[in-house]
């Protein structure tokens, strides 16, 4: 991060000074206490990095800084710009304001409730605003212009929007044009690098037929992200030469029936679990960089933690039930899980059964276990919100294999 960056840049929140976090989906750059409610919210909400102790691919970097530096916080606080809204009484926070309710309550309707996001005259036919918006971003991503991109997908636009009558989406584009930036963006956003236009090719096919080869080897590492960001944590490195996978635990009959049970899910359901444990290793390793950055006498209260996965209503009860839950494995359990997905992508992947040894996954586990503190099966349990509900008993066993197995056969259902 650059000298200027860490010397003279103020939260978009509260313009607080030198802001140590990035809400890298909002293009902004926040202060610890407004990134205790940027936790909260949830990653589809604000997907938040801690600027020096987060490992940053540099693009993904360069791409939060060009949109701060260009005023994407005008996106999020437009009708604030407004002398009227003074008039009105609506402020942004201060850094004097208390963190709850003041700070919260403002970032909740900024980026949640979206309160002052400029908007588009309505229309009878929504499905054709958001059509109209994704042929805009089509054409846009195309240019360095990044905030023009972001508005468009604050609005509505679909990151994946696939042109019928060019053939493509907006990361073909965008990787045909050598935009490295716009397709950080774009991904941020959930576009797919391996997403086919009409003639087969991949947004990774553009980039290397255009010459450019460093977009090209960025959007593979984007399109591993999930295996590659969970073999990582388990084992504290990078996979070599794109084999992204570990070997599968088989101790007991209970563990090889929850195997089993994840093995019969659909590809669907399949990707869905895989995408809740991505979202889980975030919020731990997040949490670990937010521990052990704060000052504990401050900061560091019940307010701030983030025990759990925070709802996201896009999703069902259920699934939000089971992306909670995961926060009640121990280190060694969650381990446990997180090999067994990565080892039936690997089987999904390539057709073939699996194949490993059982000593190295020991070890693996057993690295695991001196990387992160094991919590009793005794501790006391955190208190759910109240999509958990009270009959939902069958994923609450004691048992660490019970619990994996069931938490899989209910997403099963």
């Amino acid at each position: 991060m650059s000298k200027r960056l860490r010397s003279s840049e103020v939260c978009a929140d509260c313009s607080g000074p030198d802001p140590s976090w990035a809400s890298v989906n909002r293009g902004t750059f926040i202060c610890d206490e407004c990134c205790s409610v940027h936790r909260s919210l949830g990653r589809h909400i604000s997907q938040v990095r801690h600027l020096k102790h987060t490992p940053w691919p540099p693009t993904l970097l360069q791409m939060v800084e060009t949109l701060y530096n260009n005023g994407a916080n005008s996106i999020w606080e437009h009708s604030l710009l407004d002398p009227a809204s003074i008039m009105s009484g609506r402020r942004k926070a201060n850094p004097q304001d208390k963190v709850h309710p003041n700070k919260a309550e403002f970032i909740r309707a900024k980026y949640q409730m979206l309160a002052f996001v400029h908007r588009l005259p309505c229309r009878d036919d929504d499905s054709m605003t958001a059509k109209d918006l994704s042929k805009q971003l089509h054409s846009s991503v195309r240019t360095g212009n990044l905030e023009t991109c972001l508005r468009l997908l604050s609005l509505g636009a679909q990151a994946n929007f696939f042109h019928p009558e060019k053939g493509n989406t907006p990361l073909h584009v965008a990787s045909k044009a050598g935009q490295i930036l716009q397709a950080e963006l774009l991904a941020v956003y959930g576009a797919d690098p391996g997403t086919q236009d009409s003639s087969g090719k991949t947004p990774v096919d553009y980039a290397r037929q255009g010459g450019h080869h460093e977009l090209a080897e960025r959007l593979v590492e984007i399109q591993y992200e999930l295996t590659d960001r969970l073999a990582f944590y388990l084992c504290g490195r990078k996979p070599g030469d794109f084999v992204h996978f570990l070997s599968s635990l088989d101790l007991s009959e209970l563990a090889k029936a929850a195997k089993k049970k994840l093995q019969s899910l659909s590809n669907h359901l399949f990707e869905e679990l895989a995408m809740d444990v991505y979202d889980e290793v975030d919020r731990r390793e997040t949490d670990a960089v937010w521990l052990a950055t704060q000052n504990h006498s401050t900061l560091v209260t019940e307010t701030t933690v983030v025990p759990f996965l925070p709802v996201n209503p896009e999703y069902s009860s259920t699934r939000n039930q089971g992306r909670q839950k995961l926060a009640r494995f121990n280190a060694h359990e969650f381990a446990t899980l997180v090999i067994d997905i990565l080892s039936d992508a690997k089987r999904r992947q390539q057709g073939s059964p699996l194949s490993g040894s059982k000593d190295n996954v020991e070890l693996i586990l057993k690295t695991i276990s001196n990387q992160h503190s094991i919590e009793s099966q005794d501790n006391d349990q955190p208190d759910y919100d109240s999509v958990a509900s009270d009959e939902d008993t069958d994923l609450e066993a004691t048992a660490s294999k019970a619990n994996r197995q069931k938490l899989l056969g209910k997403d099963a259902n």
